[in-house]
């Protein structure tokens, strides 16, 4: 069997789908699977910026000059059995993907954390996702999501976790200190896109609320890009020392969380919530709301509270003071992190791959 691999993901965005690819990818290296042939194929040029108009060309090539004429005659040419798309391209005409990961639905549910016309690609993209053979969902709240929004029968779809890599660690075993920007001595650290939808203003409501109640807290520091629009998200008055680091390389990424005294989190919806493993893989007490995947992504190794100030700084002023003890939760974190393996990401997905082909 000859499988055709989306990777565009890759070229478009550095987020969850880009990492998700890029740990497919490496498990797909470390495992055997006879008689299976995986290629991945994309139009191989970046576009993280968006300065204008590079972009919208380039967005206009890749999604209708690239996945309308290319990517078909590549699919052809190759005499690929079976295309996996990953939920986000998807090329027009004779070949359309057996199998799709999907990842979340947040379009639907959070439709103004989106662009216009990303909504309406995205969109129109989900509601053509039922025609696939095989639909893997990265978490069971993604597939009970699809069910209720999409109408996709439970028996077409199947639930592979991400995995986690170690954040290869340099800091304290050998990273040069030039490679880390200068920090405080305690801080708390925020993971993810600058957006709506991920929360910082509740942190900021949080920092209020502890700054009237005579609570110090260490300072935030923030990693991850700010979208296009939101340059005022969660601004914290002057007084405060947030710290914006904006993209940080896994090494720096990995030594911010072992040193942090707490992955806080308080996204509002994640079809998985990756962070959430990094940190705790890294044997960082986590934060977070019992809302969306973020249960069962964290099980019992997470501090949660809910999504409002007095609950998230009850839980951060409690890590503080040792409550639960930070040896504890780190162990409980490590623990459950070990469960979520690329290997095994993509063992699943290939059996997907073999039962999409008996479905055809």
């Amino acid at each position: 069997m000859k499988v055709a691999l989306d990777v565009n993901g890759l070229y478009t965005g550095q987020t969850g789908v880009a990492r998700y690819l890029r740990g497919l990818c490496r498990g797909l290296g470390r495992i055997e699977h006879p008689g299976i042939a995986i290629e991945p194929i994309a139009w191989r040029v970046e576009n993280y910026g968006y300065r204008q108009p590079e972009r919208a060309l380039r967005t206009f090539y890749r999604e209708f000059v690239w996945a309308g004429l290319v990517a078909p005659r590549l699919l052809r040419r190759g005499r690929f059995d079976l295309f996996h798309s990953d939920g986000g391209l998807v090329p027009h005409g004779l070949f359309e993907p057996q199998v799709e990961t999907l990842h979340d639905l947040a379009v639907f549910r959070f439709p103004g954390r989106f662009r216009p016309w990303q909504l309406h690609a995205t969109r129109w993209r989900l509601r053509r996702i039922g025609s696939a053979r095989k639909i893997i969902c990265i978490s069971r709240f993604t597939a009970e999501e699809a069910h209720e929004l999409l109408d996709i029968p439970y028996a077409r779809m199947e639930v592979i976790h991400h995995g986690i890599d170690a954040l290869d660690a340099l800091d304290d075993f050998g990273t040069p200190a030039a490679a880390l920007p200068p920090l405080p001595g305690t801080f708390f650290l925020f993971v993810g896109s600058i957006e709506p939808g991920k929360n910082l203003t509740l942190l900021r409501e949080t920092y209020l609320m502890a700054e009237s109640k005579g609570v110090t807290l260490p300072p935030l520091l923030i990693v991850g890009a700010r979208w296009e629009g939101v340059a005022r998200e969660a601004a914290p008055p002057a007084s405060w020392d947030w710290r914006f680091l904006g993209r940080q390389s896994d090494a720096v990424l990995g030594a911010l969380y072992r040193r942090a005294e707490a992955l806080v989190f308080p996204s509002k919806y994640e079809g998985f919530g990756l962070p959430l493993l990094e940190a705790m893989r890294s044997g960082c007490p986590v934060v977070c709301g019992r809302v969306a995947s973020l249960p069962e992504v964290g099980g019992d190794a997470a501090c949660y509270a809910d999504l409002e100030p007095a609950a998230f700084l009850r839980a951060m002023a409690g890590l503080l003071a040792g409550d639960p003890p930070r040896e504890e939760i780190a162990a409980r974190g490590r623990a459950q992190a070990a469960r979520f393996t690329w290997e095994r990401c993509a063992s699943e997905t290939v059996e997907v791959y073999r039962a999409a082909l008996q479905a055809g």
